[in-house]
């Protein structure tokens, strides 16, 4: 894949000009969304038609339609049915919601858009940016882009708390808070282009970690820094 033409302009200084509302033009734009919905959505769909279809069985058996007489076993039929639907369904609307989901790297920060709004990472708020990845399987891996802040996090930013992991920090003089975004395999050398060309001084390199390093959103360090707890 072509690195893309990214315009080293270094960041502004802090306080120097108004916080832009929106990536600039000239940023570097990987649609997210798409990607998973194109590779999601026929997953999702075929699913969905499988829970209709062990849905209709159950009801059928309970019923006693066909050869057979009324059985209890649809009741089984009923509940995997119904549980598959909820599932697959769920995953479509979701994928479905976040079809229009990027993240976008501009000298600004790092913009991440979804479903729920947008949000970025300014750059001259982070002490680091490395990226991070862990073997899922036998050939595949995983990769996350970590970005450690050096002033505390923002707690009711709706689309970047859910990326907060509390965990050991990269280095003994960076925080334990820190910003890990999951990206795909093909979209992690465009964007480790982006930082490195607009944030060089930032780079934390390229590192593996743990089967499943990608982990879950912090809830509940979420819920206690809510309640104004640290």
């Amino acid at each position: 894949m072509p690195t893309p033409h990214i315009p080293r302009t270094p960041p502004a200084p802090h306080g120097s000009t108004p916080s832009p509302s929106a990536p600039s033009p000239s940023a570097t734009v990987i649609r997210t969304g798409e990607r998973a919905a194109r590779r999601m959505l026929p997953l999702t769909v075929f699913l969905t038609l499988l829970s209709a279809l062990v849905l209709f069985a159950g009801v059928a058996m309970l019923a006693g339609l066909g050869e057979g007489g009324p059985s209890a076993k649809g009741v089984g039929g009923i509940v995997v049915g119904s549980l598959m639907g909820f599932i697959s369904v769920t995953s479509l609307v979701t994928h479905w919601l976040n079809r229009k989901s990027s993240i976008s790297i501009d000298e600004t920060g790092l913009w991440v858009s979804t479903s729920e709004g947008q949000g970025v990472i300014a750059w001259h708020l982070l002490a680091g940016v490395g990226l991070h990845w862990s073997k899922f399987g036998r050939r595949n891996k995983v990769y996350s882009i970590e970005l450690c802040p050096n002033v505390p996090i923002d707690r009711d930013a709706p689309v970047l708390w859910p990326l907060v992991r509390d965990e050991e920090p990269l280095h003994p003089t960076l925080p334990r808070l820190r910003y890990r975004l999951p990206v795909t395999a093909g979209s992690r050398e465009p964007l480790v282009a982006a930082v490195r060309a607009y944030v060089p001084q930032l780079w934390l390199g390229e590192s593996e970690r743990a089967t499943g390093h990608i982990g879950t959103p912090d809830r509940k360090g979420h819920r206690e820094r809510t309640r104004g707890r640290s």
